[in-house]
């Protein structure tokens, strides 16, 4: 390849390099989160608001409760939200293909999208009481409707060559979900279920703090009828650090189910 004279050829960064790179601003800007907090909690001197060091001293005190409190809260999370993925994604695929059921259905999805989940919260513990499934359908409200809307759009979007390709070489209705209606969704379904996680994790410390009292919700109302800021913001850190950890595993998915799509240069 041609290149100018004087001038050296441009090269790519190696993948390796260009993450490490990446890494740099997530880094600081942690730093700064940690340091700030830690240096304005030692300055106001304030109840309300902890020093980090006071926090994490919560934190280790606490041990055995939080960790017994993050298990039953993991739980009830887990189930809604696998629940909610599998019947999120099944009706908008329904919504999606046919036109009429969409009709029927679409102002209902959407006024359950728009209205606060907890008003059912009553209805749930009328039906299951103090049991986990009134936990879990909270969750189930919070984070369903998010991934039908999402869905529905994903399958709508569907690039109009791809069918008309397919119906060209005559492929039966069934491969042409699986090998291109499906395939051509998925990234966008995909967004939908990564914004229902934080919907699912507010679901899961609702439920728990209004329902049932148990978990981490539990712990947060304990700590905010002392006015314990201390435990709250404790438990605080231990649910942004489960949001993290289940937002890298759809993220995990989603890398494997897109692999195909084509990566823009940044």
């Amino acid at each position: 390849m041609a290149t100018v004279a004087g001038t050296a050829p441009a090269r790519a960064a190696s993948p390796g390099l260009t993450r490490r790179l990446d890494l740099w601003p997530t880094l600081t800007s942690f730093a700064v989160l940690v340091g700030g907090w830690e240096l304005l909690g030692q300055a106001l001197q304030q109840p309300f608001f902890p020093p980090l060091s006071s926090v994490l001293k919560e934190l280790g005190d606490n041990q055995k409760e939080i960790v017994a409190a993050l298990g039953t809260s993991l739980q009830n999370f887990a189930l809604g939200y696998l629940f909610s993925i599998v019947f999120g994604v099944g009706l908008g695929l329904l919504m999606g293909g046919f036109r009429r059921l969409d009709a029927a259905l679409d102002i209902y999805v959407n006024a359950l999208l728009t209205a606060p989940s907890l008003v059912f919260a009553p209805i749930f513990f009328a039906i299951w009481g103090l049991e986990r499934w009134s936990i879990v359908a909270v969750i189930f409200m919070y984070s369903t409707w998010i991934i039908v809307v999402n869905t529905v759009t994903a399958v709508r979007t569907v690039s109009v060559e791809l069918i008309e390709m397919g119906q060209a070489f005559g492929a039966p209705t069934a491969r042409m979900w699986t090998r291109i209606v499906l395939p051509a969704a998925v990234p966008l379904i995909m967004a939908g279920v990564k914004l229902a996680t934080g919907r699912a994790v507010k679901g899961m410390l609702n439920g728990e703090m209004f329902i049932a009292i148990v978990g981490l919700g539990k712990l947060v109302k304990d700590g905010s009828g002392r006015f314990d800021a201390s435990l709250v913001l404790a438990v605080l850190v231990v649910i942004i650090v489960v949001s993290f950890v289940a937002v890298w595993a759809v993220n995990w998915v989603d890398a494997r189910l897109t692999r195909w799509v084509p990566k823009t240069s940044r």
